[in-house]
């Protein structure tokens, strides 16, 4: 396939995302959920009296800064006492948007090929989550789109082994840790799965590298807690997910344990305890399949619009056809365990690991399906693999890529 031809489909792909995203947005009513409307008072008091804080006025680090400083930004930029700042918020996420997805798409063709990257971006431009955020001002967007610039980065320099490149990988986990704090330790798993994969012996100093470009970059943050806060935060201190996940399928007055006069972290570990040893079976069957259903079983609605914007005819089915034909695509990757692919499988799988302490909730399967799209996208090109093969045979795959 010629090089013209590949990026005129591309264009024509990345036309229809813009088209839908923009209808989304001016075609729709948008409605405030309450984490935005937090979000908007934390921003507003910041400019205003320089106290940074979340559901309070005073100082306290219940979220980490990286969206509020993006708020603050954009506000600043629009002057938020005369202009609402909604709306250019709303156009700054089609443009992450549109971001993640040449990523995406520059991803899949650097380490499979063209016809899983146009597929890649086609599923990307048309996914409703995809659209349907573009609308919310939330960290939904900003993080999906750094966590794939970080991988990104995070591939090559594995590829380059060069410890410029593992610095800037790390940077850029920083940021996205800053702006969603869950994902700050990814890198070490990589690294791990990198180091099994290749057994170097040096893998150290790229980890090294990493973890310097990653502290670089959180702390100001460090030490702005150190100095407000009288202590060491490396990320946050909210600790109500932890503690509602605790609630086995979300029954919020099961009784488990007393709750008076303790925190939420001290009821949550005994409510672990309790529910372990008396409520075994509940509590494994929560832990486990229960939460992953309630947090990849159905597509993510963004943060409300109606009427409801229609871009497939039933997007829960489609949702789920791209998560199981997702989860195949990460199954025949392993076939060639030292491919890249395999890494970015083992993100989805810690990630979903992680998710199990928590919470869980179908806005928090946005951030990887990105990557589920990806392995999606290679499962469908490998079961057509005759067909696509005479399609795309005239362009001979890039070292590295999968065949």
């Amino acid at each position: 396939m010629s090089k013209k031809w590949i990026w005129g489909a591309f264009a024509a792909i990345v036309v229809l995302a813009v088209y839908l995203r923009v209808d989304f947005l001016r075609s729709v009513n948008h409605l405030i959920p309450h984490d935005t409307f937090y979000y908007d008072q934390m921003v507003r008091q910041w400019l205003d009296t320089g106290v940074y804080a979340y559901k309070s006025k005073t100082s306290n680090a219940l979220v980490t800064p990286g969206y509020p400083l993006i708020m603050t930004a954009v506000y600043e930029l629009v002057d938020y006492t005369k202009r609402d700042p909604f709306p250019y918020l709303r156009y700054l996420n089609v443009l992450l948007s549109l971001g993640n997805l040449t990523l995406l798409f520059l991803m899949a063709r650097r380490w499979t090929n063209d016809a899983v990257a146009l597929l890649t971006a086609l599923l990307t431009a048309i996914y409703p989550s995809f659209v349907w955020t573009n609308g919310a001002v939330l960290t939904e967007v900003p993080a999906a789109f750094m966590l794939t610039a970080y991988l990104y980065a995070q591939l090559i320099a594995f590829e380059t082994r060069k410890p410029i490149h593992a610095g800037l990988a790390g940077a850029l986990l920083g940021l996205t840790a800053l702006i969603r704090p869950e994902f700050m330790p990814l890198c070490v798993p990589l690294y791990a799965v990198y180091w099994f994969q290749t057994r170097d012996r040096s893998f150290w100093k790229p980890l090294l590298a990493s973890l310097a470009g990653l502290a670089i970059v959180m702390s100001p943050w460090w030490v702005r807690n150190l100095v407000v806060m009288d202590r060491l935060i490396l990320t946050a201190t909210q600790t109500n997910p932890f503690y509602a996940g605790t609630f086995p399928y979300l029954n919020w007055n099961d009784g488990l344990v007393d709750q008076k006069g303790k925190t939420e972290k001290e009821v949550a570990y005994e409510r672990l305890k309790v529910g372990f040893t008396q409520h075994t079976g509940l509590f494994l069957r929560w832990f486990t399949i229960g939460k992953l259903e309630y947090t990849y079983g159905k597509i993510f609605m963004g943060a409300g619009h109606k009427p409801m914007y229609r871009i497939i005819p039933n997007p829960n089915a489609f949702h789920a056809t791209i998560v199981l034909t997702g989860l195949l695509g990460m199954l025949l990757s392993l076939r060639r365990w030292r491919h890249p692919l395999v890494l970015l499988g083992t993100v989805i799988v810690v990630m979903s690991a992680v998710r199990l302490l928590f919470i869980p909730d179908y806005r928090y399967n946005f951030t990887v399906m990105p990557l589920i799209i990806l392995f999606c996208s290679y499962a469908a090109y490998r079961v057509c693999r005759p067909l696509t093969a005479r399609l795309f045979r005239s362009r001979p795959a890039p070292r590295g890529q999968v065949q």
